[in-house]
């Protein structure tokens, strides 16, 4: 395993909010011997089918009474798709749970199994690894698979054709993005209208620096601060910014098209997430690239978006327990973080097991942990994120505010006082913010 990931497993714990309670480490077990079963794994990477076939056919050569068929779902459509399928009784064997309130919900409604007597779960992954997947009281829901960074992905030829060092605070990389409008280089790829994109892989990825990382966070969080601070503004002045030197018509720039732009070398930079390296590689683009941290302001530490991402769950309607059980205690091995993590470049194994990190980018984006002050995951996920019904989350705010700024329709300081309205109408610390 590399000396970052290590590092950020050591970080883990701490970053985590919730805690789970400590229930004796299970001895790890041969899996048990399955009847034929055919499964299902609903998913929301439609972009890893091909790697997922890898993973489940080496799956199935060490239990070949068992087959399952990877599902995956438009990732935009895949918790109300899921929903769906959960209440209706058809929804997948297993599924790819997203981490904190979304996956707590569901398993809430009924709709998870509990792993609390899963073998090997406690020795495989940390406390901190297991939270996001845990409910309030420690029962552990679905099995951790990856982790995602966050970053600048960079054209090296347009870099040094035009002059231009890899930034390394904020301010220079503004400065390098207006040196390469004025050579007439589009400098970043990225655009609205898949909006949830410009709110999670640009505005989550400045707010760690912006906030001073974990403790930062947990300022807000307790009410220490208020969600329409000075730091908050910044976050989005950070965000408006970028209005300058984003592709004409960014408004209508689609995620996928940020992704062309890029490989075609049409734009410098695209900030997004290390889930993307498999989609560049894919293209194969003509010109050297590589990614960087986005950079803090100057004065400011770094701190990395290093997101706790996707587990995988077991239906509790499912008509195969034993065989879905014997798939999860797989997915604690060493082999099945290495398949993930050199077929899926750019999504970071978070059990105990060591890992061989072969992918030169993905190395990149896992070294950017070793060298920062901090990591955190994204910043609304931990309690923020589950409303009652009829209020709105921070996610939701956020998304809208970083759209609003770079479309000149709401300044920063607007942007921010909406979050601190609409959190302090559900959220308690929030209203007594100092």
């Amino acid at each position: 395993m590399t000396k970052s990931l290590k590092v950020f497993q050591a970080m883990l714990l701490a970053v985590v909010i919730v805690s789970l309670t400590a229930c004796g480490a299970a001895t790890p077990t041969a899996a048990p011997t399955s009847a034929p079963a055919s499964l299902t794994l609903g998913s929301w990477r439609t972009d890893d089918a091909e790697a997922w076939g890898k993973i489940l056919t080496a799956f199935t050569a060490k239990n070949p009474n068992i087959t399952i068929k990877f599902d995956p779902t438009n990732p935009p459509d895949y918790n109300a798709t899921l929903r769906t399928q959960l209440e209706s009784g058809t929804g997948p064997d297993l599924f790819f749970v997203r981490s904190f309130a979304t996956g707590r919900d569901l398993f809430k409604q009924g709709f998870l199994v509990s792993l609390k007597d899963l073998p090997g779960l406690n020795d495989t992954f940390s406390a901190g690894a297991l939270a996001p997947w845990a409910s309030e009281s420690g029962d552990p829901f679905a099995v951790p698979i990856a982790a995602v960074s966050h970053g600048v992905y960079y054209n090296q030829d347009l870099f040094e054709a035009n002059g231009v060092a890899v930034p390394t605070t904020w301010e220079e990389l503004l400065a390098a993005a207006q040196k390469l409008k004025d050579a007439g280089v589009t400098p970043f790829a990225n655009g609205t209208k898949d909006e949830w994109d410009i709110n999670e892989t640009v505005l989550m990825s400045i707010i760690p620096s912006e906030v001073g990382g974990r403790d930062g966070r947990l300022a807000y969080l307790n009410g220490e601060r208020c969600f329409n601070d000075a730091d908050m503004v910044a976050s989005f002045q950070q965000v408006k910014d970028l209005a300058p030197f984003l592709p004409e018509g960014f408004e209508a720039t689609a995620y996928s098209d940020e992704q062309a732009l890029f490989t075609q070398g049409k734009a410098a930079m695209l900030i997004d997430g290390s889930w993307t390296i498999a989609a560049i590689q894919k293209d194969a683009p003509s010109f050297k690239w590589s990614v960087f941290p986005v950079p803090p302001p100057t004065g400011k530490d770094q701190y990395i978006s290093f997101h706790v991402d996707a587990a995988i769950g077991l239906n509790a309607a499912s008509k195969n327990q034993e065989a879905g059980k014997t798939f999860l205690q797989w997915l604690e091995t060493s082999e099945f973080n290495d398949i993930l993590a050199n077929n899926i470049p750019g999504f970071f194994p978070m059990g105990n097991a060591a890992t061989k990190i072969n992918d030169p980018a993905a190395a990149a984006f896992l070294d950017f942990n070793s060298k920062a002050k901090g990591v955190d995951f994204r910043f609304p996920w931990d309690k923020l994120m589950d409303p009652p019904s009829g209020a709105e989350s921070a996610y939701s705010v956020m998304n809208a505010g970083a759209i609003a700024v770079l479309k000149d329709t709401k300044t920063p300081q607007q942007a921010a006082d909406d979050l601190q309205t609409a959190l302090a109408a559900w959220y308690e610390p929030a209203k007594s913010c100092k």
